[in-house]
């Protein structure tokens, strides 16, 4: 008798899991070591919106060692960053108005959370993304891919 309500339980947890909605949003780490927390992040197709909350897990001051959340095609990001370098400081390391930033939070200090919304039509299947951090001395190493889920 366990064994079949143990059976019953694992079917209704399958059937519930089948009918969820997707997850149309989620939480980033920017850690102190240069680090995003997840580094990868898959965006379901059926979402109409997805949303990054950034949350800065360290404790120095935006100036000393911020962190940002910012999205644009694999192929665009050294381009980006070389712009976003003199653009400078007051422009958090990014180029007013650079339509290759699919997305990006402002930059931020430690304790200190942002969040950003982005319509996902301005996904492809297929494109391969990156996430980084545009801070200069992070910008290299603090990186993590983006897919769109088909």
């Amino acid at each position: 008798m366990k064994f079949r309500l143990t059976l019953t339980l694992a079917a209704l947890t399958i059937a519930g899991t089948a009918h969820a909605a997707p997850a149309c949003s989620i939480d980033v780490e920017g850690r102190p070591g240069k680090q995003f927390g997840p580094d990868h992040i898959v965006v379901p197709a059926t979402c109409q919106d997805f949303t990054v909350r950034l949350i800065h897990t360290g404790k120095n001051s935006k100036e000393k060692a911020g962190h940002n959340w910012v999205l644009t095609k694999t192929e665009d990001i050294d381009a980006v960053m070389v712009d976003g370098i003199k653009a400078g400081a007051s422009s958090d390391f990014l180029a007013p108005g650079d339509a290759r930033i699919l997305a990006k939070t402002p930059m931020l200090g430690g304790g200190e959370t942002a969040t950003v919304t982005f319509p996902v039509s301005r996904l492809r299947a297929g494109q391969s993304y990156t996430y980084y951090c545009s801070f200069p001395a992070h910008a290299q190493h603090m990186r993590g891919t983006l897919v769109l889920q088909s």
